[in-house]
């Protein structure tokens, strides 16, 4: 079954970009998939979503980001708080975990999760507007917590634009998840938190489309990545 599931996902990759990418891209899956014991591969065009009535004239397809993307990205935002503590005159301590409430929005099956979760990120919380995924996305963190029996998890069926960020979220991810519009209000949310409860906050954004509207709200790009053309991802942080 899994097997098929790889079968599909490389063809998907191989039809929208090239053999290079698609073969690179279906071996990190493979690795990953075994080494966090979830069930994440596939790409899925929401087309069910839209014979059952919902607007999807905002969203992007499902495809989750790659399992090695998302550890070089943990691994840089554990760089950048060891480079806060440095700056503040801080103790330095063995655990730099990047933060304590992760918020995926546009979660799918969960993969972001699931790998924060094992990253140190004691609280995670999902939502997507695709009841079918956020399905999956509990099974998979059901999975993960039976390794991690301490984390608190939620997956949340909702839709973005009418979201209220938690005030205790401190690390928000998106994987270009929907459009400018939407995009927009979600960046008018987080601020509403962030005046209910000042914090730090880092945002991770892959396939950053829309990077724009965060630099133009003043946050500040401190980390950026771009492999094979199309893989690309940066860390924003307020000020």
């Amino acid at each position: 079954m899994k097997f098929f599931s790889y079968i599909k996902y490389f063809y998907f990759l191989f039809i929208n970009w090239d053999a290079t990418i698609a073969w690179y891209m279906i071996k990190q899956e493979i690795k990953g998939e075994k080494k966090y014991g979830i069930n994440t591969t596939g790409a899925d065009e929401l087309h069910k979503l839209e014979k059952q009535g919902i607007d999807i004239s905002h969203a992007t397809i499902y495809m989750p980001v790659s399992y090695t993307l998302l550890e070089e990205i943990f691994n840089q935002l554990d760089s950048n708080n060891k480079k806060k503590q440095q700056t503040n005159n801080e103790p330095q301590t063995t655990n730099n975990k990047p933060g304590n409430h992760f918020l995926d929005m546009g979660s799918g099956k969960g993969r972001a999760l699931c790998v924060a979760a094992h990253q140190g990120f004691k609280q995670v919380t999902g939502l997507d507007f695709a009841r079918g995924l956020c399905e999956a996305a509990k099974e998979n963190l059901a999975i993960t917590k039976q390794k991690i029996p301490a984390l608190e998890y939620k997956v949340i069926n909702n839709d973005a634009f009418y979201f209220e960020i938690p005030d205790d979220v401190d690390c928000i991810f998106f994987f270009n998840p929907f459009d400018e519009i939407i995009m927009s209000a979600v960046v008018n949310n987080i601020f509403t938190s962030l005046q209910n409860n000042p914090r730090q906050i880092n945002i991770i954004y892959v396939n950053p489309l829309h990077k724009e509207l965060f630099l133009k709200s003043g946050f500040t790009e401190t980390w950026y990545s771009k492999k094979m053309k199309y893989i690309e991802a940066v860390i924003l942080e307020n000020k």
